[in-house]
Parts: C-alpha cells; sequence; structure tokens
C-alpha cells in the first residue's frame, strides 16, 4: 500500500493509504526515503490561505481568474523536495543517457508519499552525488530557490546584502550570498536563529523586533545603504524593510510567497524615494537575464554539488525527522512552534 500526506481542510492532516498502480510506460518508481516540510509556500495549503484554494491560475494568460478553486480539498501529496530509491524502470527508459539504475538514491519532486511514479526524463542525471547522506538530497529544491535569489540580486564582490528571514532557505540564501562575496547581513524576527545565520557567514545579525534594521544597515554602510536585499520570510513587514534598507537604486529580491493584501508595505515611502529597484524571485524559472546560461535544473544540480564539496552544509539544518505517520505533528509543529524548528523531514 502506498501512503499519502493530504489536506483535508485548513490545518486539517491525514496519511491515507491507496493500492500501487502498475508502473506506466516511460516512468520509474521510487521508494521514498525522506521528503522535507516547506515551511514557506507549504504551511499556505495547511493554513488554506494559498491562493490556489479560492483561484484558478489560467498558466496560458498568466492570470489568476476569481470564481472557482484551482485546487480543492483533500490536497494530496503537496512537497517538493524529495529523495528516494530507485525499485522499478520502464523497459524503454532504461538506456537513457544519465538514468539511474534500480537501487540508486535519486532526488527529484513527488510529493509527500511513500511511493513516487516520475516520468523517467525527470531523473536523467538526479543521481545523489556521491559522499552525501541520502537527506541530503531533500535540500535540492529549497536550496535551489535560494541560489535563485542570490542570482536575482546579482551580488558582487565586496557589497553588502541583507537577507531577510533566516528560515532553512534564508540560511542557505546567507550562505551562498557570503560564497559570492557578498557582506552579509542576516535579519529575523526569531532570535534564536541569529547565532545560526552566523554559522552561515553572516558578518553581521539584527533582530528584526529589538533593532531599527534599516537604520543599523545604513550606520554600517556609511550611511550607504546595503548594495542588495532579499526579503525571503514572505511577510511584507520584512519586504518594506528590506526596501528602506538599501541604496539609492539599490536592488531589492521578493522571494518569499506573500499571502493577502500588502499590509505594511509602503510603496511611496522610501521605494519611490530611493528609485529602488523591486524584482521577483520565483523557482518557475531563472532570472531572465541569465536565462540562456541558467535554468532551474543547473541550480539544482549546482547547488548539490556544492553540498557535495563541503562548500555548504545541509544536515545540520535538519531540526526534526518525523515518521510519516506522525505528519499532523510535523505540521502543528512548524505553524505554532516556527522557533523550535528549522527543516523538518518526514521519513518514510
Amino acid at each position: 500500500m502506498e501512503q499519502v500526506v493530504q489536506f483535508t481542510g485548513p490545518r486539517e492532516v491525514e496519511v491515507a493509504e491507496h493500492e500501487s498502480a502498475p508502473l506506466p510506460s516511460g516512468h520509474v518508481r521510487l521508494r521514498t526515503l525522506y521528503s522535507g516540510i516547506s515551511a514557506g509556500t507549504e504551511l499556505t495549503a495547511y493554513r488554506g490561505t494559498n491562493p490556489y484554494l479560492t483561484r484558478t491560475w489560467d498558466a496560458q494568460a498568466r492570470l489568476f481568474r476569481d470564481g472557482a478553486a484551482g485546487i480543492v480539498h483533500p490536497v494530496a501529496g503537496w512537497g517538493y523536495s524529495e529523495v528516494g530509491e530507485v525499485t522499478e524502470i520502464s523497459p524503454e527508459s532504461a538506456d537513457l543517457p544519465g538514468m539511474p539504475a534500480v537501487g540508486d538514491v535519486v532526488w527529484g519532486i513527488w510529493g509527500h508519499r511513500s511511493e513516487g511514479v516520475v516520468p523517467a526524463e525527470r531523473l536523467v542525471g538526479h543521481t545523489l552525488p556521491a559522499g552525501l547522506e541520502p537527506v541530503a538530497g531533500a535540500f535540492a529544491r529549497v536550496g535551489a530557490i535560494a541560489y535563485n535569489a542570490v542570482l536575482a540580486a546579482g551580488v558582487h564582490l565586496g557589497e553588502d546584502v541583507a537577507v531577510f528571514g533566516q528560515g532553512v532557505i534564508g540560511l542557505l540564501t546567507t550562505r551562498l550570498a557570503r560564497l559570492s562575496g557578498a557582506r552579509v547581513t542576516a535579519v529575523d524576527a526569531l532570535a534564536v536563529r541569529l547565532p545560526v545565520a552566523r554559522r552561515y557567514g553572516a558578518h553581521r545579525t539584527l533582530d528584526a523586533r529589538e533593532d531599527h534594521v534599516a537604520e543599523r544597515i545604513r550606520e554600517s554602510t556609511d550611511g550607504r545603504g546595503a548594495d542588495a536585499a532579499v526579503e525571503i520570510s514572505g511577510a511584507y513587514p520584512a519586504l518594506h524593510e528590506a526596501l528602506r534598507s538599501v541604496a539609492v537604486g539599490g536592488r531589492v529580491v521578493a522571494s518569499g510567497f506573500y499571502q493577502g493584501e500588502g499590509t505594511g508595505l509602503r510603496l511611496g515611502d522610501e521605494f519611490h524615494h530611493n528609485r529602488v529597484q523591486l524584482v521577483c524571485s520565483q523557482i518557475g524559472g531563472v532570472p531572465q537575464e541569465l536565462s540562456g546560461r541558467w535554468s532551474v535544473e543547473r541550480l539544482q544540480r549546482t547547488f548539490l554539488r556544492l553540498v557535495a564539496e563541503g562548500e555548504v552544509e545541509v544536515e545540520p539544518l535538519v531540526s526534526h525527522v518525523v515518521p510519516v505517520a506522525a505528519a499532523a505533528e510535523a505540521y502543528e509543529l512548524l505553524d505554532e512552534r516556527p522557533a523550535d524548528a528549522l527543516q523538518v523531514v518526514l521519513e518514510f
């Protein structure tokens, strides 16, 4: 029997069981080892605030349409950062160049389910790099999100960069910005995360609840402000503070998944008077100016290569490994006690 985590309503989680289906042509079957829970996008589905639950995304028009929900409860198999063992390959796919073999550990996206059935071409080149523990594969997607934000920020050697939000993706953003040559100021409203940010390369940390963040950043940059800021928490007040913190003509990368109306965001203030660039980073694509060389696939592979080379540590970010049967408790932890957790991983 296959186990699948699903949301049956806002803040309602169950683990359903289904019979395994025969393997379709051109597909690969996987036995899931670990699946990472996203504390950002995924919690919007758990809480019931995700726009797909109330509107429909028109992919052709690139617009949300009112009137009907794009997804309805039960929402099954949410999740986008999995690692597992190949158990079956359809015969016509076995000889594809770069195709993993039965028994190989691979990373990819197939959701919070004990068994993944994935089109074979999506696993080409996805064998976990040698020397990595399997759980590291659950960071391919979140690492790519952080990497994408750093590329969008256009970081240059010696520049000052502020990273707002020091959850898992924020900490990885801090590390990647540091590797890119930036002096990083890490900001979070949860003070417990700030020492971790220093271990991940932040030159300076600021408590969003206690410090006057924009003022402190300007003081530390001779009044200039940060060259760039990445806002990864998805909180409108944090986005506003990021806009306040950058230099004239500086760039702010909005990489969080913002919900509802922009309470706390005032675009007539520093954004307007300092002519700030505000750009979006979203893992559906790479910055347009880099699209000839970079892709989401390259982001993921390069991030895992950096992990394998010891440039980025991911295992210390795993705060909880939770049996899939206790999935509801894992979501409750992330929702109600975020200071107590970083990366929560479901184990199958």
